[in-house]
Formats: C-alpha cells, structure tokens, sequence
C-alpha cells in the first residue's frame, strides 16, 4: 500500500510561497467582471479552487529554469500571466466537460451547469477562454499562447480518441498512452513549458522542461488508474473508469495476457455493468489476480524516475528539490 507523501504541499511551495500568494490575488483580480451574473459564477469558480497544482509546476519551473545569474530575483510578470492563462483555458475545458458529460459535480462542488444550467455553463466556458486569449494578446505573449493552445488542442484530440476507442473496447497499451499523452500529460507538460518560456529560457531548455512535464502528467494519469482498484476514500469510488467503460493501464495488460474465453467475459463484464456491482467486481479481482495492478505501479515508476533525470539536468535549487517532491507527491497521494 502506497503510503502517505512525508512532505506537504505548504513544503514544496515553500521556495514560491510569495509567488503562489500574489498569483492568488491576481487571478482573483482578472475574474472580476461588470455584467453581475458573471461576477457571481467567477466568485464561485475562484472559490473552488483545488490544490493549485499547474501554478506551482509553472513558478517551481520558471525558477528552476532560469538563466543564471537571476535565479534569486522575483519572477517576471509574464511567469503570472502564463500561470493565469492555463488556468482560465484549463477550467474553460472543465465547465464545458460537465456540461458533455452531465455531471452535477465537480470536486465536491456542484458543478456550474448544475447551479445555472447548460446554456450559460457554455457562455461561462467561452468567456473564460476569450478572458485567457487576450490576457496574453494584450500583452504580446504569442509563445505562451502558443504552449497552452496546443495543449487545449492535444487535450481535446485526446478526448475524442478515447471516445472514438471505447465504442469497441480495443484500446491497446500504445492507443492508451496516445491519449493519456494528450488528455493529461500535455497540460502538465505545458505548465513547465511555460515557465520555462515566461523567463526567456532558450528554445532547448523549453523543450526539456515540456517534455519533464510530459512525464510527469503520464506518472500522474497512472497513479489516476490504479484509484480504480483501491480501497482508499479518495472522492473517485472505486470501480467508476471500469463502470464508465474506460480502458485504463492494469486492465489493458490484464487483457494482453489472458486467455481468449477470459477475455472474453471480461470485456462483457466491462461492457454490460449497469446495475451489476458484482461484474465491476469480478472485473477489479480480475485485474489484480492477472499481474495488471503491479504493471501499472512499475510503469508509474518508470515515468517518475525518466522526470527525475531530465529534472537533473537542471541546476541544483531549491525550486528543483520541490519539483523532485511534487513528482512524488503526485504518485505517494491517496486522493
């Protein structure tokens, strides 16, 4: 059993506790709006804010990044208005997502469409995407904006891949790294790419950065999978991709080593669960007796260990010894 990271999150900020405090007020400032229904859902989306994970993989890079000798100086205004605008797009995706999926929930929040209703979910959804798009065109950040909207792109391709996949339930190992690469890990690896690109960093060191933030989202999305087969209260419940259909990492090895006949009841039992909690448990037993939960935390720790070495070619700091405890952070967690 995975046990609890020995660090906190207040630790890992610890080196961009500033930073994270003034981003707060910032980001709260730029949701302000005239139009009184608007103000009243953007109070409501800036109150529900979660761990603010991008944020500080954004700062901790920015600084970890930076050209020598300004690694003590307090970051560029542009390092906040890249963090901002992967939030404004990122929950954009979120409220149109709740509206696609119906779902009256999001982190223990009632989610927008739920309180006010589909039609203007998708308004909110498109105001906080054009809000993002010109926070960065007034203030000519094209290479930001260039980041972050190819990560709105891969997210959305990623989105549909799955879609596309799960009719039929034939999602091999290198179909499910396709999408997990796009519907997680790039807005990862777009949150250290920008960091990176908002303090000049040169073309190579962006690359880096986007590519340990590619790793670390893949590591994070497997870490996501093995709730699936858990017993710990994490707010997903246990069962729910399986009951939802979606292919994940120790089901997909599970099924590439079993026999035809069992491969063949399993996927029945994926695919005609509703109302059947024993089919998703037959299905969970499965998945452990086949070997697939200790191939996912193997491959998990694969991803961890490649982030750390492109980690390491980075200039020891502070800020880099936090990224190295938000890795494990992301993978030690329980919910």
């Amino acid at each position: 059993m995975p046990q609890q990271p020995t660090f906190s999150l207040d630790q890992i900020q610890a080196p961009i506790a500033a930073e994270m405090e003034e981003f707060e007020y910032k980001f709260r400032q730029s949701m302000r709006t005239k139009v009184l229904l608007l103000d009243k859902i953007m109070g409501y989306i800036v109150k529900r804010k979660g761990k603010q994970i991008r944020p500080m993989f954004v700062f901790l890079t920015a600084r970890a990044a930076r050209p020598e000798p300004n690694t003590g100086d307090p970051l560029p205004d542009a390092s906040f208005r890249g963090a901002a605008l992967i939030e404004l797009l990122h929950t954009a995706t979120l409220v149109h997502d709740d509206v696609v999926d119906e779902s009256n929930y999001r982190r223990g929040f009632f989610s927008i469409n739920a309180l006010w209703k589909n039609k203007i979910a998708v308004l909110v959804g498109d105001y906080l995407l054009s809000r993002g798009l010109l926070l960065s065109l007034e203030n000519d950040d094209f290479d930001l904006l260039k980041i972050v909207s190819n990560a709105v792109r891969e997210l959305s391709e990623g989105e549909l891949l799955q879609i596309e996949k799960a009719r039929k339930l034939d999602i091999t190992e290198d179909v499910y790294f396709d999408i997990i690469r796009q519907k997680t890990a790039s807005l990862i690896a777009s949150c250290t790419a920008v960091g990176a690109a908002s303090v000049g960093a040169d073309k190579e060191t962006i690359e880096r950065a986007r590519l340990f933030g590619e790793k670390v989202g893949i590591a994070f999305q497997i870490k996501d999978d093995l709730f699936d087969y858990g017993t710990a209260e994490i707010g997903k419940p246990v069962g729910i991709d399986i009951k939802e259909k979606k292919m994940t990492l120790p089901l997909i090895y599970a099924l590439q080593h079993a026999g035809w006949l069992e491969k063949r009841q399993v996927i029945f039992n994926v695919k005609n669960n509703e109302g059947h909690r024993d089919r998703v448990q037959q299905v969970i037993e499965f998945v452990k007796k086949s070997g697939g939960l200790d191939y996912a935390i193997a491959t998990m720790k694969k991803y961890r260990d490649d982030a750390l070495d492109i980690l390491h070619t980075f200039p020891a700091s502070p800020s880099r010894t936090s990224l190295e405890e938000l890795i494990n952070y992301t993978i030690e967690r329980e919910k």
